[in-house]
């Protein structure tokens, strides 16, 4: 039987890295007739790059600290204090091998997430840098990171740093413009992570965009240096938007900005890791984190495929499809997501290993309308997320809420947001998710980005 991963070339790195060469080649000239020079960055207007690469390290307005002949310094912020009720009236669930899981409700006041943007340029407004500090105090976890991007032309810009797996648009710059403060059921479940690595993006056409990013492995959080395989996780992410050529601030979600003329997108992402669990085998708890199957149970947890069963490395193929619009304060956006988990290097006793499947294949979408009830100031929207996926479990929820922008800016929110999800795939302390919760959660937070 054909899966997800027959339709994709087996030498992906070799495929894209070719891409990038005819992308290059085709700029020679254009970069001959534009010597790069230092500019005066004192009386020279900011240049801030396109948001083609994600959200959380992309600054706000922030405040100018320095700016001379050699550089500058900018300092931004962002701050989100949220609270979150999750109620499942039964706490167990049975997962896909007809075992019973408890599930553990939060009810917390917190202040979720913090951000701390030092950003600028180097010689010339061309080169530019920007450390993040990122603190979760949900999960008492605070990172220092950063990237630099060197923009040759708009055709094509060259970083080095943290950069986004690219397998889903919410990856590639809209946080924090989400419709509340974290992302919907599908989103979360599907994504790949961040990792460290190299990317290459720009506007080959008019209106037309690539991202391409080479990395260490699904997600960094928690993985040191030592814990990572000699394998690279690929990505791509294609994007075009045929009317007015922008989509908004980030192509954050909502029409906010009442756009008077007809605003569309139309994208696709792509990504392949080799992933390992990045634990030793005797270890039942992986650091790999980022992949779940769709009880919410970590794929490479011990167990998870069948008792005494551990997967060490596996395949992960994911492919998505968005397409977006906004018009007048009306914003309609879906996305669909394909998976594939496939080539399993597992261990444990022969006859559980021969129970497990030979691949893993999931698939489905959300989608989401929004309108501005009164523009610039009340936000009121509906999503929906539907999973398709080999064990049956079909996961699925419904989501509503409203945001107000008290000083007439995406800058500051007040937000509401209720979800219904059945059997949670997702399951998280970043969102709203636990795995295989079945009920309702609320959640009311304040939002700030300087």
């Amino acid at each position: 039987m054909k899966t997800l991963s027959n339709y994709f070339p087996k030498n992906r790195i070799f495929l894209c890295l070719s891409i990038f060469i005819i992308f290059f080649l085709s700029t020679i000239k254009i970069f001959s007739q534009d010597e790069v020079a230092i500019i005066d960055t004192v009386t020279a207007t900011d240049v801030v790059l396109t948001n083609t690469t994600a959200g959380e390290f992309t600054p706000g307005k922030g405040f100018t600290i320095v700016k001379t002949r050699l550089g500058s310094l900018n300092i931004s912020a962002y701050g989100l204090a949220r609270y979150v009720n999750q109620v499942d009236n039964d706490p167990k669930f049975m997962d896909h091998l007809g075992r019973e899981r408890t599930v553990d409700p939060r009810q917390d006041i917190t202040w979720h997430r913090s951000m701390l943007w030092f950003s600028g340029f180097f010689l010339t407004p061309k080169f530019n840098y920007c450390l993040t500090v990122w603190a979760l105090a949900s999960t008492n976890q605070t990172l220092l990171f950063g990237y630099m991007r060197y923009a040759f032309q708009k055709e094509i810009n060259l970083g080095i740093g943290i950069v986004p797996n690219l397998g889903t648009r919410s990856m590639q710059g809209a946080w924090p413009f989400f419709l509340s403060s974290d992302r919907v059921l599908a989103e979360e479940f599907f994504r790949p992570g961040f990792t460290m690595g190299a990317f290459v993006t720009g506007e080959v056409l008019p209106k037309f965009y690539y991202n391409f990013t080479v990395g260490n492995n699904l997600s960094i959080l928690g993985t040191t240096v030592s814990q990572l395989t000699r394998d690279l996780s690929t990505s791509a992410s294609i994007w075009w938007m045929p009317t007015t050529g922008e989509f908004g601030p980030r192509g954050g979600y909502g029409d906010f900005e009442m756009h008077q003329d007809v605003a569309t997108k139309f994208g696709a992402s792509f990504t392949h890791m080799r992933e390992n669990r990045q634990t030793a085998d005797d270890v039942s708890a992986p650091n790999e984190t980022q992949v779940k199957l769709s009880d919410g149970v970590l794929f490479y947890e011990t167990g998870a495929l069948a008792n005494g069963v551990t997967v060490r490395t596996a395949d992960f193929d994911l492919l998505a499809i968005d397409a977006g619009i906004k018009y007048n304060g009306l914003h309609f956006q879906v996305e669909y997501y394909f998976r594939n988990l496939s080539k399993f290097n597992a261990i444990g006793p022969v006859a559980a290993l021969d129970s497990i499947p030979t691949s893993i294949y999931d698939h489905g979408f959300y989608a989401t309308v929004s309108y501005e009830a009164i523009p610039k100031a009340l936000q009121v929207y509906v999503s929906t997320t539907q999973i398709f996926d080999q064990f049956k479990m079909r996961p699925w929820e419904v989501v509503g809420g409203m945001s107000y922008y008290p000083a007439g800016t995406r800058s500051l929110r007040l937000n509401l947001n209720v979800i219904y999800v059945d059997k949670s795939a997702a399951s998280s302390s970043f969102g709203f998710y636990l795995g295989g919760l079945k009920g309702m959660s609320l959640s009311t937070g304040i939002d700030i980005l300087m």
